[in-house]
């Protein structure tokens, strides 16, 4: 940093964005630091209360910093929100059992940590060689959507995702608190308007009123948080889901937008085009760290994996069994 002619204020905050985007962030928005407003987090402790967020108990813990991320960083002065896109270049056959696309490649967290390390650095480097911060890629209780909007980096979409103008909703988030005022970004309004084709489509009606899903419906908890087995009346919306789903991201009109990641690090490994259910149903502990090391979907385990393919085969022969009855009906009829 030059300290003759030291750059103000909004300099600072713009040579800042212009790296992250260097780095291969598709947005990036600042944010002032500051607890958040009492409606927002009665509604989060709302939603706790109804049992929403199903099995998951960490959700229940650290509310204070969840209220204030200043608590996560000394002095805290800012949070810069950025999101990084992994909409896939290619898709898996429809045939296979289907993955939700955030999980084709490298685990993101580890992706968008490193380069949000790698933006510290360039801060200390070029603009404060004292600043001091730390990087999260949805690895602390931090309200991130929350504060992607107040950074002014896109909405809350009525499926709870943040949908970025003129790019859809298919983004990592991450956020890097810095004890450094920057200047800060307007909030995002909603731009959904009277859209509900997210809540219309979702096929286990899990978003239960605009930006509120319950956990305990949604497919994507149900295939990767959730431990018991899949409920039978869910199980049979499952279609052949095995790991997340996307269902209420493909019928999203800002979604036309999207456009292929070009991150390396989120290009499957090859035999990951290979995986059916054959694969799955075979795997012992050793053939599944070689298929998904390194990935998120190592999140559901691979118990994990023989429980949804329990609950996919299950529902495929009950599908049969009502083909086989259609069939002898139409037969006695004909005779």
């Amino acid at each position: 940093m030059n300290k003759k002619h030291p750059l103000s204020l909004q300099d600072q905050t713009l040579l800042i964005k212009d790296h992250a985007l260097k780095l291969g962030f598709r947005a990036c928005g600042i944010a002032s630091v500051a607890s958040l407003p009492q409606d927002i987090m009665q509604q989060y402790n709302n939603w706790i209360a109804s049992g929403h967020h199903g099995s998951m108990s960490y959700l229940e813990r650290n509310v204070e910093l969840r209220q204030n991320p200043g608590l996560l960083v000394p002095d805290t002065r800012s949070v810069i929100v950025v999101a990084q896109n992994y909409y896939p270049k290619v898709k898996q056959d429809p045939d296979k059992p289907q993955f939700a696309y955030y999980a084709y490649g490298r685990d993101y967290h580890k992706v968008v940590k490193k380069k949000l390390d790698k933006l510290l650095q360039f801060i200390r480097e070029y603009i404060d060689p004292d600043v001091q911060g730390r990087s999260f890629a949805d690895s602390a209780p931090i309200m991130e959507r929350y504060w992607a909007q107040q950074s002014g980096i896109g909405w809350i979409g009525k499926n709870g995702l943040i949908i970025i103008p003129n790019h859809g909703s298919y983004f990592f988030l991450g956020e890097l608190l810095i004890n450094m005022e920057l200047f800060p970004d307007n909030p995002m309004a909603s731009k959904c308007g009277s859209c509900t084709r997210c809540m219309d489509s979702c096929p286990t009606q899990a978003i239960v009123n605009p930006t509120i899903i319950d956990a305990r419906r949604c497919i994507s908890y149900l295939t990767i948080e959730n431990k018991d087995e899949i409920p039978e009346e869910l199980a049979s919306h499952l279609e052949n889901r095995i790991y997340g789903c996307d269902a209420c991201q493909q019928c999203c009109p800002w979604n036309r937008f999207a456009r292929p990641t070009d991150e390396d690090d989120f290009t499957p490994k090859p035999h990951f085009w290979e995986i059916d259910y054959h694969t799955i149903h075979d795997m012992d502990e050793s053939s599944y760290m070689h298929h998904f090391s390194g990935m998120a979907i190592k999140r559901a385990g691979l118990d994990g994996l023989r429980k949804n393919l329990r609950a996919l085969h299950k529902q495929a022969g009950k599908q049969a069994r009502s083909q086989g009855k259609d069939r002898d009906s139409l037969k006695e009829n004909k005779e």
